[in-house]
């Protein structure tokens, strides 16, 4: 296949955090799959590949579907990926069934233009002293995300399968967000997923990381909670979101050129 019009829409994942260019703005692995893309189509007429991304961080899939997704589907793309539930999951009492509905039919809205589309199940949360208490529930919705897949033949990129992606060395210091060594990971299995020639996603092979004493770990779930678990806490008592000021750092289709500076 060879895409030229490709809409990233989703949250804090797809917007890239964790990522950073030099200049302090969002890679990410949606940046890094557009270079990809651009670089396999080298020499396509019409400026080559063209990539927007109206990712906002903290969105819910509801504001995904519909506010992203119009606005994406007005830029006639022929490629759209789509992250979305994430949030959701971390609320209790998220109804899974109604979030899957949700995103068959954003899904379904999508194929009907002709264009592809590329879903992502979550990666095992099962090293996260707080999130692997939603496990099972995320667990079940990646199984719905590989039936949608089916149903509609969209690609899957399979995060769960990705043992690389348990290592806190794919995760930002806030173990909310990839760091670029993830980010990297994840660009390079959405690749392979669309059959795009590109590196290896499971290169290099990591050595285990030193075991933390007791202490040590104490003190490091200590640091993280006060820095990063207890103002997500608090935003959220407060019905805010991180992306509450946020606009989309890329609204528009545009050429894909080389933005790590």
């Amino acid at each position: 296949m060879s895409w030229t019009r490709y809409v990233a829409i989703g949250d804090s994942f797809t917007e890239g955090l964790g990522d950073p260019y030099p200049d302090g703005g969002w890679r990410g692995w949606a940046d890094r799959v557009a270079e990809g893309l651009a670089t396999a189509n080298d020499g396509v007429a019409n400026d080559g590949v063209k990539y927007a991304n109206l990712a906002i961080r903290g969105r819910l899939l509801d504001p995904i579907v519909t506010e992203q997704l119009p606005a994406a589907l007005e830029l006639k793309p022929d490629l759209v990926s789509m992250s979305g539930g994430g949030n959701d999951m971390l609320r209790p009492g998220s109804d899974l069934e109604a979030l899957v509905a949700r995103l068959d039919d954003a899904v379904g809205r999508i194929r009907a233009t002709g264009a592809d589309v590329v879903l992502f199940t979550a990666a095992d949360p099962i090293g996260s002293p707080v999130i692997r208490l939603t496990r099972s529930r995320v667990e079940a919705f990646s199984d719905q995300i590989r039936l949608l897949g089916a149903k509609h033949g969209a690609y899957v990129v399979d995060q769960w399968q990705m043992d690389v992606l348990r290592d806190w060395r794919m995760w930002n210091v806030d173990r909310l967000h990839m760091s670029p060594a993830g980010h990297r990971r994840v660009a390079l299995a959405t690749l392979e997923e669309l059959g795009v020639p590109a590196g290896d996603w499971r290169d290099p092979v990591l050595d285990p990381l030193p075991e933390l004493g007791r202490g040590a770990r104490m003190l490091w779930n200590a640091r993280w909670a006060r820095g990063y678990l207890a103002p997500w806490v608090g935003r959220r008592l407060r019905g805010r979101s991180s992306g509450d000021l946020i606009t989309a750092k890329r609204p528009t289709l545009q050429p894909v050129l080389d933005q790590s500076g």
